[in-house]
């Protein structure tokens, strides 16, 4: 199977395949399936049944079984007139379930103040207990939760991230620097991969080393509030809908057993939720460090090319499902710029996801740079409804949305990527019309 390619089919009032293009019908019958009968993925079956008798269209992440692959597929149901009509686009092609494999045992490196094991899916299996005690870490909420809820990952001189670096290399790692949630505290992480007898990546065994750094003496009361306050949001609302949304992901996917469809798209209805809500509480965090008085950004040498690049990478598999096409043409030819990697690519992402949001389908999103002077700007288009004049700048304003009407965020992304820029120098702007699209442009220093 080709990722890419968009397959569709028809099913009758009865369910029925009534007629399919040839690839999904070849698919349809491997899966043991044919014309006039059910489609044979039990998923998608049970979407068209309760399309059709709710009648309101229905779009979903399917899993289909392919041989000795998983295809996974982002399906879109539309009841018609005695019909409904399937739209099933895939998006990865992956090796097909395997039996879990035992995992090898591994030592953590040595020489750690201390140490901690995470499984494949980087959540913490393991937390030395006097570590915890010392650091405030409260341990039953802390396992099986990942492991970027106890440190918050900060890129490397190069701009990199060591540890996920070596997710995708499936090798150790050292040298990452991070900081202690609950504490404020420096600290370099450093893992050796752990691998299942088959070889695949089972997650590492890690260690923590203490720099010993500690926020000036001005920000240290800062810090520790403000450490308090996210330890408090972890405990209170981040550990909760964690959980909610992973119980709601395991009885959509049925997991514990097969349960009525109609209550397993509720399921992933209360994920989506959670997930939403898990954002916000992302951006309340943020918001509470760049208003304090103190609040600073990194003044290192960013490829501002390379971040726009990756910025539009996270973001393909959200605009492929929304039909929209990201144009990065330009973007081979390095533009330094003085800033934080971090947060520049925070601020890229943010402006991305807007575009990808607020475009119709089969539109097309232009990301383009630009050097003027002692700045570089880098520019996101889209040919989305537009923003009036007056509505410039209360887009840029906290919780503030154009039209509330209209499914989006909290409000709270424009104003953060504002203040990110201006922090480093630089700033965000907005130039648009009514069904003209809107054009966002981030100025930086440039080196």
């Amino acid at each position: 199977m080709i990722e890419g390619i968009t397959m569709s089919a028809r099913v009758d009032a009865a369910d029925r395949l009534i007629d399919a293009d040839p690839e999904f019908a070849t698919l349809n019958e491997r899966a043991g399936g044919a014309l006039g009968r059910p489609p044979a993925n039990p998923q998608i079956a049970a979407m068209v049944r309760l399309s059709r008798r709710l009648q309101i269209p229905l779009a979903r992440a399917v899993t289909i079984a392919d041989m000795d692959v998983d295809l996974d597929c982002w399906v879109r149901v539309a009841p018609g007139e005695g019909e409904t009509r399937l739209t099933i686009s895939p998006m990865r092609e992956r090796a097909a379930w395997r039996p879990v494999q035992p995992v090898m045992a591994v030592p953590p490196p040595a020489g750690a103040d201390w140490t901690w094991d995470v499984d494949a899916g980087l959540r913490l299996q393991r937390l030395a207990s006097e570590a915890a005690q010392r650091h405030g870490i409260d341990m039953a909420m802390a396992l099986g939760q990942p492991l970027t809820r106890l440190f918050t990952l900060e890129s490397d001189p190069h701009g990199a991230l060591p540890l996920l670096e070596a997710v995708a290399s499936v090798d150790d790692f050292a040298d990452q620097p991070a900081v202690l949630t609950t504490s404020g505290d420096r600290v370099i992480l450093a893992g050796h991969v752990r691998r299942d007898r088959g070889g695949a990546f089972a997650g590492f065994a890690g260690a923590t080393f203490l720099c010993g750094a500690k926020p000036s003496a001005s920000g240290a009361a800062n810090a520790g509030m403000d450490g308090a306050f996210n330890h408090r949001l972890d405990r209170i609302l981040r550990a909760p809908l964690g959980r909610i949304v992973a119980n709601a992901d395991s009885i959509n996917a049925g997991i514990e057993g097969p349960i009525d469809p109609q209550y397993a798209d509720y399921a992933a209805d209360i994920a989506s939720a959670g997930r939403h809500l898990m954002g916000l509480i992302d951006d309340l965090a943020d918001i509470e460090a760049i208003e304090r008085a103190d609040f600073t950004a990194e003044a290192g040498t960013v490829d501002l090319a390379d971040v726009v690049r990756r910025a539009a990478g996270l973001l393909a598999v959200r605009a492929a499902d929304a039909g929209v096409t990201i144009d990065r043409a330009g973007l081979d030819q390095p533009q330094h710029v003085r800033g934080e990697f971090r947060r520049i690519l925070q601020i890229m992402v943010n402006l991305i996801g807007n575009a990808v949001r607020y475009s119709p389908r089969d539109a097309t999103i232009w990301l383009r740079l630009q050097r003027d002077g002692d700045h570089v700007f880098a520019i996101v288009a889209d040919q989305g409804k537009g923003i009036a004049v007056e509505d410039h700048e209360r887009v840029f304003a906290k919780f503030e949305r154009v039209d509330t009407s209209e499914p989006g965020g909290s409000g709270l992304g424009l104003y953060i990527a504002r203040r990110l820029a201006r922090v480093m120098g630089g700033d965000l702007t907005v130039d648009s019309a009514p069904c003209e699209g809107a054009r966002f442009v981030l100025s930086l220093p440039a080196v």
